[in-house]
């Protein structure tokens, strides 16, 4: 390939890539629409005349919604200049002078949500859909296939409807054996999902890389190095071998893991304790050992599945587990969700992962 064919293949490569740019292709229909928008404002005869200059509010708040900061003032400024334009050509009221005084006081606005939503990182729609795209990775929690004879499944419901969830759940499968943690991090809203979203990565990878004995003390440290204003956080964790049943369950100031064995039809407690991440170095965690037997299964939980305003922890965990018998998790997916959505309605973030045998 000649050097200029392969100049021109790049070019050709550039070109097709710019053009997938979202906020290009904003850009190249809010031009000429307001191009077009500015030729009706300005006309003055027909049925033309009735067309108002206020009609390039439109493609101004089009803009704050899909350009970034750079593009959003230049924008702003050819919107203003196509307003100006449209006046030149019109005989103008004291109202009509005050319309566009108030349009160019939006397009300021905009200018400036713009440079905020910036300094946040979200500027654009390019970058929503960047935020997008991360806020569904905290919601996923997906638990990794499972092979025959064993379902799981997992859910996480942030609080009030929001994107954003304090609560997580992170798993992988290294051959043969399942690692779980479900984490609660402290305060709700935006602050806690930032949060927890840096807690995702770092914990996922973590699980399977140490001895389960070593992951809540690592994780533990991790905490303690960021240095959060109120960041601690509280997590169960579980490793499962998927051959034979064996599990280990550990907690740092978590509600404690709850166990359905099939032989009896009740559930019992995990008992495990150990202080909460993020507050105290060098510290143990106690583990709950134990194998998981046919139609046996356990079930992970922060605590606002269990708890509500008027409602103690007791309470809770037996509302969970009635709901739990009345609607099993298939494994199928969406069980776990169900669940949650069949408790009373809390005003904190839930999350729930369930592990059974079959």
């Amino acid at each position: 390939m000649s050097s200029h064919a392969f100049a021109d293949r790049l070019r050709s490569n550039s070109l097709r890539r710019r053009l997938r740019d979202p906020e290009l292709r904003a850009v190249l229909w809010l031009g000429p629409l307001t191009i077009v928008l500015t030729v009706l404002a300005a006309a003055q005869t027909g049925w033309l005349q009735v067309v108002p200059v206020a009609v390039l509010t439109v493609p101004l708040l089009l803009g704050g919604v899909l350009l970034g900061p750079r593009t959003l003032s230049w924008f702003v400024v050819f919107v203003m200049v196509m307003i100006v334009v449209a006046a030149s050509r019109l005989t103008l009221s004291d109202r009509d002078a005050v319309a566009i005084g108030v349009h160019f006081m939006l397009g300021f606005i905009l200018l400036f949500v713009g440079e905020r939503r910036t300094d946040l990182g979200v500027g654009g729609l390019s970058n929503e859909v960047m935020l997008r795209d991360l806020t569904r990775k905290l919601d996923q929690g997906a638990i990794p296939p499972m092979p025959p004879g064993w379902l799981a499944d997992s859910a996480v419901l942030p609080a009030g409807g929001t994107q954003f969830a304090g609560d997580l759940v992170v798993a992988v499968r290294v051959e043969d054996r399942l690692e779980v943690v479900v984490v609660d991090v402290s305060g709700k809203g935006v602050r806690a999902g930032t949060r927890a979203l840096q807690l995702s990565g770092a914990f996922g990878g973590l699980l399977g890389a140490l001895p389960p004995s070593e992951f809540l003390p690592a994780a533990n440290r991790y905490l303690i190095r960021q240095d959060w204003q109120e960041g601690f956080a509280t997590a169960v964790y579980l490793s499962i071998d998927l051959t034979d049943g064996a599990y280990e369950i550990r907690s740092a100031g978590h509600p404690p893991a709850l166990l359905r064995r099939a032989a009896t039809g009740r559930w019992e407690e995990a008992e495990s304790n150990g202080p909460v991440l993020g507050l105290i170095d060098d510290v143990e965690f106690d583990a709950c050992e134990g194998v998981l037997g046919v139609g046996d299964m356990v079930m992970l939980y922060t605590d606002g599945v269990v708890e509500a305003r008027g409602v103690d922890l007791e309470h809770g965990i037996g509302n969970l587990v009635a709901t739990a018998d009345h609607l099993a998790v298939t494994g199928r997916g969406g069980g776990a969700r169900r669940l949650l959505e069949g408790l009373s309605a809390s005003s904190d973030d839930r999350a729930l992962v369930a592990v059974g045998r079959r």
